[in-house]
């Protein structure tokens, strides 16, 4: 099963931006769709954008025109810009990567926004 690692959470005050890594143990060029998901405490975990093989892009309503997710096949990476944050972005974020039928997750990295 590939390994997804995440980076790149933190602390950071309402307005601010961050940018999230999800490198892959192996190439991403089969992956059919790579994606973010997050999960708020005592929340359910919910889709936050999502990039497929072609570069389709699909974005929860929430997070459309401030993030942005990109794919960087040579480094098996997938990033997740964060722009305009708002408290309410607070969740620890998760890659998720679907190469056939099999799908994988990473441990997860935490966003904080503070008002």
């Amino acid at each position: 099963q590939v390994q997804l690692v995440e980076s790149g959470g933190g602390l950071v005050q309402a307005g601010g931006s961050l940018r999230l890594s999800c490198v892959a143990s192996e190439s991403i060029v089969s992956f059919s769709m790579m994606g973010w998901y997050r999960q708020a405490p005592g929340k359910q975990r919910e889709l936050v954008a999502v990039i497929t093989s072609g570069g389709s892009r699909n974005y929860a309503d929430s997070v459309k025109g401030r993030f942005t997710i990109s794919r960087d096949n040579a480094k098996n990476t997938i990033y997740l810009q964060m722009n305009s944050l708002k408290p309410e972005d607070t969740a620890v974020y998760f890659c998720y990567a679907l190469s056939g039928l099999r799908g994988s997750w990473g441990q997860g990295t935490q966003v904080t926004v503070s008002s």
